[in-house]
């Protein structure tokens, strides 16, 4: 086994167990803090991405990032029912954001959640599409080029393979329909 699928699973395995038992306020800030970490390296790899098939991971790693999240919702709403103090990362971030006044707070919840699902949403949605429709319209000039290369001997057959396989493997993470493309899959994170 790799340290990777072992770090993984251990990942998995917290999120379960925040789920089920209740954690301390300074282990729920520490989780915190993991989370917005993880979510920053996150956004930074697939902002310098230079191929497709290079965050190929990136619906399963979605997936569990947002298993993750959810079980840290669980675990601070749970610690602000039973003890009311939910750390100091939410207490902060409360204070922060609605400047200590339970109306701005509801009022900026609220913007923050409209925000999310018209703009974010459906602006990677178009991404996605946009992005699968350069990459499909970019193949036949691709495939064009691996040919050209082989025919001039500048590569060998098992190296047009290869590319060719490359470019197949594009079609799995592009298509040009909305719902198919990559980018997506972010609307179903919300």
């Amino acid at each position: 086994m790799k340290k990777a699928d072992i770090g993984v699973a251990l990942y998995l395995l917290a999120a379960v167990i925040f789920f089920i038992v209740p954690i301390s306020s300074t282990l729920l800030d520490v989780m915190i803090a993991i989370n917005i970490s993880i979510a920053l390296i996150i956004l930074f790899n697939t902002l310098f991405v230079k191929e497709v098939l290079d965050m190929s991971f990136f619906p399963t790693l979605l997936l569990f990032t947002t298993i993750f999240r959810i079980s840290l919702n669980v675990s601070s709403t749970r610690l602000i029912l039973s003890t009311g103090a939910p750390g100091n990362v939410v207490t902060t971030f409360g204070q922060f954001v609605g400047g200590g006044d339970l109306v701005i707070g509801a009022i900026i919840f609220i913007v923050l959640i409209i925000i999310q699902f018209v703009v974010i949403n459906k602006g990677s949605e178009r991404v996605a599409e946009v992005t699968a429709r350069f990459t499909l319209d970019a193949m036949p000039g691709k495939q064009m080029a691996i040919d050209a290369d082989l025919n001039t001997g500048a590569i060998t057959e098992k190296e047009a393979r290869e590319r060719r396989n490359k470019i197949q493997d594009c079609l799995l993470y592009t298509s040009p329909s909305p719902r198919d493309g990559l980018l997506s899959r972010m609307p179903s994170s919300a």
